[in-house]
């Protein structure tokens, strides 16, 4: 169910999130390019993004990695098994629970993120001149509603 708008939108609402949706939809796909170009596959470079940026040093799981990714276990799996496959990432056993298996980079995707961290920082900034314009008086909130999506609050009525 789609939230009640809690005013009216201008058109120039509608220009602005064409412009959002633009401009972020371009940076995803000059990211894949890099990626490609790199000789990594998005998906790849997004699983050595979310090895290198989880918070717990031995490394997430593959339950994370899912998480991270948005993808279901078995798929997770998969791409960890190629990923190992073609030396970006290893596998560990949790040092305190050997039941569970850690991610980890190799030097190899260690590398390579931190080549493509680089120009996507560097690209971010640029782009965030672009956005900051568009995302500028949005007095929205956004809550989250029970299924982790985001939804404007009800308005009160009285």
């Amino acid at each position: 169910m789609l939230p009640t708008a809690p005013r009216d939108l201008a058109d120039e609402d509608y220009r602005r999130l064409l412009a959002l949706r633009t401009r972020l939809r371009g940076f995803l796909q000059w990211s894949e390019q890099q990626a490609g170009g790199a000789g990594l596959s998005p998906s790849q470079h997004q699983l050595l993004l979310a090895v290198r940026g989880h918070d717990d040093a031995r490394g997430p799981t593959i339950g994370e990695v899912a998480d991270y990714l948005l993808l279901r276990h078995h798929s997770a799996v998969g791409l960890v098994d190629r990923a190992a496959e073609a030396g970006l990432v290893r596998r560990a056993a949790d040092d305190r629970d050997g039941r569970v298996t850690r991610v980890r980079l190799t030097r190899r995707g260690d590398r390579l993120l931190q080549r493509l961290s680089a120009l996507h920082l560097a690209e971010l900034g640029r782009l965030a001149s672009h956005l900051q314009p568009l995302l500028a008086g949005l007095e929205l909130e956004v809550t989250r509603d029970d299924h982790g999506g985001s939804r404007t609050p009800p308005t009160s009525s009285g």
